[in-house]
């Protein structure tokens, strides 16, 4: 990647902005080029303070736009020609989806769409593009791996990234494209999505509001540190998946696809407890915090599934990656982060 111009959609969100400044850090003579529409979907504090970390790199461009309005697109890549895409930009949330699916459509299905095309029209090395966990539905068996079938989401959100995998697919096959499908489980860490549950979670205890800790706490997540996911793309980028012609004379698609996990799922009432040690450690929490009386079991919510599990062999034997950050120092991170940011 030395000398590359890679382009990264998303570049403000959670993992996009954490990738990006692992390349312009550590990869010599790389271009990064950063596409966000910084939607206020969550706290557009959050995204400005993390482009912030990033515009003091002389080699990094900010472009404000989504990835759904074409033009914009076409005009990027024409004006830049990108070697490498990363597409991280996505309306994420499985709930959102249920009360918002305009949106899906318009970023995780045009949107994409405008990005396959821009590399069909101007070639590249190598896309890689964030699907994720909520593919695997509530697939029974466990741990999910790529090669199960993934023919039964239960949320919009999930359906979009499943669709996602298949046109990558067929542009593969159809033009050569190299491209890699990254399924991500249960992001967490410093700086985060405040829609997910270890922020919301703080966010209400600090007010002294209840938490809701849904399928009376019998959920289990494959939650995996940040820094791992960026590990995991960063050595996922540098190899792409080789082209090679098959018995008709076309093609065969050069396609992948991997989970990024933990591959080590935990009870939901265990990480809960967890995250409310490491708060009173940081001292975003007194000593004497009443968990107990701010804790409410509920239902399974509508979309959810009880269950993931990452099988993170493939990642192993190709990449000879395994995440390894344990939820007691990741959820350390996040609470002495939480502390200085919002000054406790």
């Amino acid at each position: 990647m030395q000398n590359k111009t890679i382009l990264v959609t998303g570049t403000a969100g959670f993992i996009g902005s954490n990738l990006t400044l692992r390349l312009l850090e550590e990869i010599k003579g790389v271009k990064v080029i950063g596409i966000d529409n910084m939607n206020d979907y969550y706290d557009v504090s959050l995204k400005e303070y993390r482009l912030n970390l990033l515009t003091k790199y002389e080699q990094f461009v900010f472009i404000k736009g989504s990835i759904a309005d074409k033009e914009l697109i076409t005009e990027v890549f024409e004006r830049h020609k990108p070697k490498v895409v990363v597409n991280l930009a996505a309306q994420a949330g499985v709930r959102y989806s249920i009360t918002n699916p305009d949106v899906y459509i318009e970023t995780n299905l045009i949107g994409f769409y405008n990005i396959l095309e821009a590399c069909r029209n101007y070639p590249v090395e190598h896309l890689v593009y964030a699907s994720s966990s909520s593919v695997y539905g509530s697939n029974k068996q466990v741990p999910y791996s790529t090669e199960d079938k993934v023919d039964s989401p239960v949320s919009l959100y999930a359906a979009t990234k499943k669709s996602n995998e298949l046109m990558a697919h067929a542009y593969s096959k159809l033009y050569d494209i190299p491209s890699t499908g990254l399924r991500f489980f249960t992001v967490y860490g410093p700086a985060g999505r405040p829609d997910m549950a270890y922020f919301g979670f703080t966010n209400k205890l600090l007010k002294g509001e209840n938490i809701q800790i849904f399928n009376y706490g019998n959920c289990k997540r494959d939650f995996t540190y940040v820094d791992d996911i960026v590990e995991g793309v960063i050595r996922v980028l540098q190899k792409a998946p080789e082209r090679a012609t098959g018995e008709d004379g076309l093609p065969l698609p050069p396609y992948a696809i991997y989970n990024i996990g933990n591959n080590s799922p935990e009870n939901l009432l265990e990480f809960v407890d967890i995250l409310q040690q490491e708060l009173i450690r940081a001292g975003v929490l007194p000593e004497d915090y009443d968990f107990d009386a701010h804790k409410e079991l509920v239902p399974m919510q509508p979309g959810d599934v009880p269950v993931t599990y990452a099988d993170t062999s493939a990642l192993e034997r190709d990449f000879g990656f395994k995440p390894s950050t344990s939820l007691w120092d990741g959820l350390r991170k996040f609470a002495e982060w939480y502390r200085e940011f919002y000054k406790v």
